[in-house]
């Protein structure tokens, strides 16, 4: 089954998950794994035919899953020998789970990171972020709705000023309802949307490729049998 040509609600995605994990016995942090590796091969592709010796990617990682799927698509770059520096849109120390592994992973790595957590960082890191050829936004999943806290705002509104770097959306972009298809108060416009499993049900909604830009669907490892049984309204 192609993910290209379905669409999952939120509450369908999480379903996904939750079987790979409890009823095929997949790690989390395996699918985490999966779909940061996938998403490093499409930015080394992009970076190979537009990049330069000058130029990097920047990874701006949120606190969550999504976060979580930045520190792995930034280690799989510093693998593959593309520069690639992180920016902190969370407090290292609050992270957790999967995501904080991942963390210690790229920290463990020397992989260069800035703080942009706090307005005072956000301003300070703005220009260096502005300069890269690529930016990965990996702040906020499809877990998110309603309206964007500060001071995600300002990391969103700066991800949004870099009017001349190539920016990819971790399976959405941050800010936008992947149910309704609606902005929030902050949201990224990507060129690029990396989502995982399938479409998002929001992506179909009138004005929504403003924000998502053109959309791929990645891989990340669930059997296509859990797929088909969700859209079908099964349960396990």
């Amino acid at each position: 089954m192609s993910g290209d040509n379905i669409a999952l609600t939120r509450q369908q995605v999480r379903e996904v998950d939750r079987r790979a994990i409890e009823e095929y016995g997949i790690p989390g942090i395996v699918l985490m794994e999966n779909a940061g590796r996938n998403v490093a091969g499409f930015i080394r592709q992009a970076y190979e035919k537009n990049g330069s010796k000058e130029s990097y990617t920047a990874v701006v990682c949120g606190r969550g899953n999504n976060g979580g799927d930045g520190f792995v698509i930034a280690r799989h770059l510093d693998n593959f020998n593309i520069p690639v520096e992180l920016f902190l849109a969370c407090d290292p120390t609050r992270l957790s789970g999967d995501a904080a592994t991942n963390f210690h992973i790229v920290e463990k790595m020397r992989i260069r990171h800035h703080p942009f957590d706090r307005l005072e960082s956000i301003a300070a890191a703005s220009n260096r972020l502005q300069r890269a050829n690529i930016i990965v936004d990996a702040v906020l999943g499809t877990g998110f709705s309603g309206q964007v806290r500060a001071p995600l705002d300002a990391v969103i509104a700066a991800i949004n000023q870099a009017n001349e770097t190539s920016t990819v959306a971790i399976d959405v972009p941050s800010g936008f309802d992947c149910d309704t298809g609606q902005p929030s108060n902050a949201t990224v416009r990507a060129n690029t949307t990396v989502t995982f499993v399938a479409n998002k049900v929001g992506f179909q909604a009138p004005g929504a490729a403003k924000y998502t830009g053109r959309v791929e669907v990645a891989d990340i490892g669930a059997p296509p049998t859990i797929i088909q049984d969700v859209l079908e309204g099964g349960s396990g």
